[in-house]
């Protein structure tokens, strides 16, 4: 039986619960982080742990541990459940209020943190590359909820999941108000044209994602050019290649985008080298479990 953390303490996975009364669950209010854990190793634990606590702050709420003892948490419970691999989903609610909405009637956030498996892609799919639609649905703006955020409330991200799930997709990409590439419902999105790799700005609505960072650095040490710049579906369609990267689904081609096909339909060279330089990075940027 898996165990859990729990506000301080490790309860099996089946008797893990938080109240009724938690804002998390009645209103999505509260942060949380994917992170991964390789071979006895966390990959970037630090950095997960930093944008947990600036979307905190950003909320307004206030996490009743320090980073440094969050780190903590999070090693130890990969360790209690004796795991190596693992994707770890560490959660901060407002806690405990009454029906109102006011945050000020919470007195204590709620914090807990799973470590088990994920798998959200099928292995065959990372040689073989996958097919994605655009989502009708248009990303949430940022003077409404700035997508930055990591907050609970991903209705958003879900109510395209649905619409990908509908037509028999894996994923959808997400366009912003103006019509620009975003990302996806769970990924950030890179694509390749002429030797340059190309990813959109946060600024546009897209997540400052950590494992969009490890390949942006990977890009540049292997002498890639790479540009932060907004681009439209066309330039997705007409792409050299195409791929997307998250803390669950590592980094994975797309070989066609709504029925168009990506370069030669088949995942291209810098896609590989940046899934081969990702295995790589994982040995060196981690946080030891087992010493």
């Amino acid at each position: 039986m898996l165990k859990v953390y729990l506000n301080g303490e490790y309860v099996d996975a089946d008797k893990a619960a938080i109240s009724v009364y938690d804002h998390g669950v009645l209103y999505g209010d509260g942060v949380f982080e994917g992170i991964r854990a390789y071979d006895g190793v966390v990959f970037r634990l630090e950095e997960h742990i930093k944008r947990l606590y600036d979307n905190a702050n950003s909320i307004k709420l206030n996490i009743p541990i320090s980073q440094e003892e969050m780190c903590r948490v999070v090693v130890e419970t990969v360790k209690v459940n004796q795991l190596r691999d693992a994707y770890i989903r560490l959660v901060v609610t407002r806690g405990i209020g009454d029906l109102g909405l006011d945050p000020n009637k919470c007195l204590k956030p709620t914090v807990f943190c799973i470590a088990d498996k994920i798998a959200i892609y099928p292995p065959e799919m990372y040689e073989t590359g996958m097919k994605v639609i655009i989502t009708n649905i248009r990303r949430n703006k940022g003077d409404a909820l700035d997508p930055q955020i990591k907050s609970l409330n991903y209705l958003n991200n879900i109510l395209a999941k649905i619409e990908a799930n509908n037509l028999g997709y894996p994923e959808a990409i997400f366009l912003n108000n103006e019509g620009y590439v975003v990302e996806c419902t769970g990924d950030n999105i890179f694509i390749v044209k002429d030797g340059v790799l190309i990813t959109p700005p946060v600024e546009v609505g897209a997540l400052v994602g950590i494992t969009r960072k490890t390949a942006i650095e990977i890009a540049k040490s292997n002498g890639i050019k790479v540009e932060e710049k907004l681009f439209t579906p066309y330039n997705l369609y007409t792409a050299d290649e195409c791929f997307l990267t998250g803390t669950a689904a590592e980094a994975i081609p797309v070989v066609e985008v709504d029925g168009r096909t990506i370069g030669n339909g088949k995942p291209g060279l810098i896609t590989k080298l940046i899934l081969a330089g990702f295995k790589e990075v994982i040995k060196v940027k981690g946080t030891k479990i087992y010493e």
